[in-house]
């Protein structure tokens, strides 16, 4: 079994079309951040073995290169890697905070002071999970906005301690601010490419 993790159900979709015909493949959300990831992932594998795990979605950009729609990997495992840069993938450095990167001068910073190409919040949970068991394990994240793009609202604001979004809060700050209905909607259909990017990526990884 190989498993491929999400953090949120809208990267996943694009995937689980195209991997409908791998046998052998499993998808699993895991909720945002940290602690959810782990848990999610510790509790599928003690349900069933899997022999290596992919941990995917979407990042911000803080490499200024970097364009929307790239496909980035990160992995120790030397096999991986080759699958994942003959499939199109690029070779990164990738940073695992505990809040979103939401302004330029914010990924400006991150950069900065760690010298990451891209930044998510989950992978580096997965992977430490990977490690404790010897499992083979890829990060492969694709860019849904770029190093010299803010973000439409700050998102860190509006999820719950659980990391699930308030959707209450949500529509709120879009009453407030309905100007920015045009950014989220952009930010969506950038997202829903991306996502199908990264699953061409990933499949022919497999």
């Amino acid at each position: 079994m190989k498993l491929v993790c999400f953090a949120v159900k809208e990267e996943a979709p694009a995937f689980r079309k195209l991997a409908g015909t791998h046998p052998g493949v499993a998808t699993l959300v895991t909720g945002m951040g940290r602690k959810n990831a782990e848990t999610a992932v510790r509790q599928f594998l003690a349900s069933q073995p899997v022999e290596l795990i992919f941990t995917c979605g979407f990042a911000g950009g803080l490499e200024p290169k970097l364009t929307a729609g790239s496909v980035v990997f990160e992995t120790s495992d030397a096999d991986l890697a080759a699958r994942l840069t003959a499939a199109g993938a690029t070779p990164a450095r990738i940073l695992c905070t505990d809040r979103v990167a939401v302004t330029v001068a914010e990924k400006s910073e991150l950069r900065k002071t760690t010298g990451a190409d891209v930044v998510e919040m989950e992978s580096a949970a997965i992977q430490a999970v990977c490690r404790e068991m010897s499992l083979p394990c890829a990060t492969v994240r694709v860019i849904s906005d770029t190093a010299s793009e803010d973000l439409p609202l700050d998102f860190n604001q509006l999820y719950r301690p659980d990391m699930t979004l308030d959707f209450g809060k949500l529509g709120w700050t879009i009453a407030k601010a309905p100007w920015k209905i045009g950014g989220l909607l952009h930010l969506q259909k950038r997202c829903q490419l991306a996502a199908a990017k990264l699953a061409a990526v990933l499949v022919q990884a497999m």
